[in-house]
């Protein structure tokens, strides 16, 4: 068999970057939240391989997960709690806090240091004014205009009091280089299509 030409390991310690494509339209809402739980398990065991490393040399690695929800398991609440010390920082989003299941949301709001948020639905805000008391109420989340926000900050271990702040409005699309991005990522660790399709068809037929 062909040796994968793709380390997940070597992706986190080089700082290389990872995107994955797991739209719905294209795949699946199944194979979407299967493939993704299986994509973020990988990391995070990959993360654990770095016990091999002194705490020091642990490369930060950034894992940015859009619609969570889509791939939550009750194993996140150990990655929570211990990523932080292999190096690795997780930035969730998703669109409203109930998505998410009770156990795994006390989780997140358990272990996570920084808090953002845009205007938010009635049930939302009740959640989240909970997190922002005494300095903002639901009614505070419900009214923020476009492009506001309310924080918390980690800052060296201690929680800041919430406050507001104002973000960028979107930026005009510049050049776009994707298309050669995508190029040079194929080139260097895809192989061919048709390739890998004869070899499923042979490994399945030579059990």
């Amino acid at each position: 068999p062909k040796d994968n030409t793709f380390d997940l390991r070597k992706v986190m310690d080089e700082g290389k970057i990872l995107i994955v494509n797991l739209a719905k339209g294209k795949i699946g809402e199944e194979n979407c939240s299967l493939l993704g739980a299986m994509v973020v398990t990988k990391i995070w065991l990959n993360g654990l391989s770095r016990a091999d490393l002194p705490e020091e040399k642990r490369r930060p690695f950034y894992l940015y997960v859009d619609e969570i929800h889509n791939f939550l398991t009750l194993s996140f609440a150990d990655i929570l709690s211990e990523a932080r010390k292999y190096g690795l920082n997780l930035i969730f989003a998703h669109q409203y806090v109930e998505q998410i299941d009770e156990k795994i949301r006390a989780a997140i709001f358990g272990n996570v240091g920084t808090i953002i948020s845009f205007r938010v639905g009635v049930s939302d805000a009740k959640y989240l004014a909970s997190e922002f008391h005494p300095v903002f109420d639901a009614t505070d989340f419900i009214n923020l205009p476009n492009y506001h926000i309310y924080l918390k900050l980690l800052i060296n271990g201690v929680t800041s009091q919430a406050f507001s702040a104002t973000t960028f409005s979107p930026p005009k699309r510049k050049t776009s280089y994707r298309k050669e991005v995508i190029e040079a990522s194929r080139e260097r660790y895809a192989r061919p299509r048709k390739a890998v399709e004869r070899e499923i068809l042979f490994r399945s037929s030579h059990p």
